[in-house]
């Protein structure tokens, strides 16, 4: 599949698609790995990812989606967003950083918004990573006991931990106000993550149109002469690092 992905890319550059994958779901869903399976032997400069911090007093007096908007993708783009304005509806409904004001009015706006991306020709997907509270449970404790995943785990992560049956109502009145045909919600089983990644990333392939744009031919004949090593005159290399040591500290 990584190859069908670069294969999508060079069809997203070439034909100036642009093209919007949205991964929402509940604390320690996978989100960073799926993204990661996706974007990791992509060109940057074709595929990005974008996962904003909460809001700056500027950001929160103006319209919601605004600062979602400078960071959709022009032509020939992909944008993978980890975690979306669906925060509105999820983590902030739950955590009481919105009132149910401002959440009704986030669901009555989000279909006419997602409307007019799609009808402009945005490329848009949405997928929400389900987990078991098991499993919720399992990972979170890793992410503590882990020095290098603690910095996944935060006071708001930890909760969380409490409102499993609050995000669970969250989400279903997200899905029933937003899951629309024009811009509909796939739900895919994250508890076995190497599997939800494979499960997600195939379904993202299967759906979009035949992506296949052969590269142009390059010509790579061989360089006369000896081949060169690299020469210094002012600065030297500092010491290699020590053979063996590689694996001890991969």
């Amino acid at each position: 599949m990584r190859e069908e992905l670069a294969i999508m890319a060079r069809w997203v550059k070439t034909t100036g698609q642009r093209l919007v994958v949205i991964f929402e779901g509940r604390d320690t869903a996978g989100k960073g790995g799926a993204i990661r399976a996706i974007s990791e032997k992509l060109n940057p400069k074709v595929c990005r990812t974008v996962a904003l911090s909460k809001p700056t007093p500027r950001e929160s007096g103006q319209w919601y989606f605004q600062r979602y908007v400078e960071h959709l993708p022009g032509a020939g783009e992909i944008v993978l967003f980890d975690r979306s304005w669906y925060n509105r509806a999820g983590v902030e409904r739950v955590m009481g950083f919105a009132d149910e004001a401002q959440v009704a009015q986030f669901l009555r706006q989000v279909p006419v918004f997602e409307r007019m991306l799609v009808d402009d020709g945005i490329l848009l997907f949405k997928y929400w990573l389900t987990t078991d509270q098991a499993q919720q449970e399992e990972r979170l404790r890793e992410r503590l006991d882990d020095p290098l995943k603690r910095y996944k785990l935060s006071p708001i992560d930890l909760a969380a931990r409490e409102k499993y049956d609050a995000y669970t109502a969250a989400r279903e009145a997200m899905l029933k106000a937003s899951h629309t045909e024009h811009a509909p919600w796939t739900l895919v089983d994250f508890n076995d993550q190497k599997r939800g990644r494979l499960t997600l990333v195939r379904d993202l392939l299967d759906r979009l149109p035949d992506t296949r744009i052969d590269p142009p031919p390059l010509d790579f004949p061989p360089l006369e002469g000896p081949l060169r090593s690299e020469t210094y005159s002012v600065l030297a290399p500092v010491a290699p690092y020590p053979a063996g040591a590689e694996a001890d500290d991969a």
